[in-house]
């Protein structure tokens, strides 16, 4: 490339947050913030708030267009089972499934459909803390 051309401004990375919460001592809140601060196009997935964190929530995964980079699920192991089709069916990149949302039958589960999961905080993953991040 000359230097005369430039080159397009790189996309921000992309993430849905399944579980995401307008209460701000959640970590499916914090989760939303922190890649936020990070400069991620974050997607809230809540079918009960109409935005978090003045991010416009989504009601189900679908209501996301393609190319997800990360999926981050903050729900409880049953209702995380139940998702997993719809999780497999989105083919992001990576699902990180948080502390508490994650049990053997999760994992086992997500295996099978060739989910790239990912059992750890996705928060620490970018070099924040939920700490971080007030409860008020």
């Amino acid at each position: 490339m000359s230097n005369t051309e430039t080159s397009a401004p790189e996309q921000p990375k992309r993430i849905a947050v399944l579980g995401a919460s307008t209460d701000r001592s959640k970590f499916g809140n914090k989760c939303v913030r922190a890649y936020a601060d990070e400069g991620w196009e974050v997607f809230p997935i809540n079918p009960n708030a109409e935005e978090v964190e003045g991010h416009r929530t989504g009601t189900i995964l679908g209501d996301i267009e393609p190319d997800l980079d990360r999926i981050s699920v903050y729900l409880p192991p049953s209702v995380t089972l139940m998702l997993l089709p719809e999780i497999a069916a989105k083919g992001a990149r990576e699902v990180w499934f948080n502390p508490g949302s994650v049990d053997d039958e999760v994992l086992a589960t997500a295996h099978e459909l060739e989910i790239n999961a990912i059992a750890e905080c996705s928060i620490v993953d970018i070099g924040r803390h939920p700490d971080q991040y007030a409860n008020t």
